[in-house]
């Protein structure tokens, strides 16, 4: 089987909290000829594994080395700081980064929150992950900022968060090989960006197109109507051709005729004389 006879697919690669079931959803029932498969990678390595083509596009976290990748930013999330349930800032609403000051905050090495001073105390070595931060949030070793989503994702009973006001915030962005902007890759770039079935640009509209190269206005291409002209058609054409316009025009064309008139220019009939 050669590579054109292939069976299309789309990869999609995704970093952790990241949540993509609505637009996996949509692209199913709008290209269920295309399999999707789902890719999951760290934050660290989304950017390496676009440009190794291992994925087709990617959700990925800003920033990221932006070196031969197209990046549209989708939306931006709410910080947290993850705490014990018995700790003291459970009791509010939210909090402030000069709140943490007192507390140890740990900087896990795949932390993707770009701080101009972090708060709090640092810790004396840096967990490797967020998941292993947060294993250490529940031991009582110190407290943890992420985005909202990872918050969720490493969800503990004995834990719970609250929103830092003035913490610097995580964006989530679809990227995908600058050079390699595809068909796929405009079809679940419409999806994400909510275009309904008939805007999306792509595979899906280029699929409406007939050979003429004509279009309606639902962007379905239709060849001209050819043959006779109908009746009407007639009528309106007869119309023009006495000076009338429509069925007045046809309908003073048939009296001349039957009157042996010559149109228009026909002489016309004097008036009667007067008797005397």
């Amino acid at each position: 089987m050669t590579s054109s006879e292939e069976t299309p697919s789309f990869r999609l690669a995704y970093v952790p909290g990241v949540t993509p079931g609505k637009w996996v959803r949509i692209w199913n029932e709008r290209l269920p000829d295309v399999p999707l498969t789902l890719v999951g990678v760290s934050a660290a390595e989304a950017s390496d594994a676009l440009r190794g083509r291992d994925a087709d596009a990617g959700l990925v976290r800003l920033p990221i080395d932006r070196t031969d990748l197209s990046a549209i930013p989708l939306y931006t999330e709410t910080t947290v700081v993850v705490i014990p349930k018995d700790h003291v800032m459970a009791a509010v609403e939210e909090v402030s980064a000069a709140e943490l000051a007192d507390d140890i905050v740990l900087h896990p090495l795949d932390d993707t929150l770009e701080w101009e001073h972090r708060p709090g105390k640092p810790a004396i070595e840096r967990p490797a992950t967020t998941a292993d931060a947060v294993e250490l949030v529940a031991a009582g070793v110190g407290l943890l900022v992420v985005p909202q989503s990872l918050a969720r994702l490493h969800h503990r009973k004995d834990l719970t968060y609250r929103p830092v006001v003035d913490a610097p915030e995580s964006r989530v962005a679809l990227s995908w090989p600058e050079d390699e902007t595809t068909d796929l890759v405009e079809e679940f770039i419409g999806i994400v960006r909510g275009r309904t079935v008939n805007s999306t640009r792509g595979r899906a509209r280029s699929q409406a197109r007939s050979k003429d190269g004509s279009a309606d206005a639902d962007g379905t291409r239709r060849k001209p109507a050819t043959g006779r002209s109908t009746g009407k058609a007639s009528a309106r054409a007869t119309g023009k051709a006495t000076g009338g316009s429509g069925r007045s025009g046809a309908k003073s064309a048939g009296r001349n005729q039957r009157s042996g008139s010559a149109g228009p220019k026909a002489a016309k009939r004097g008036k009667p004389r007067r008797r005397s």
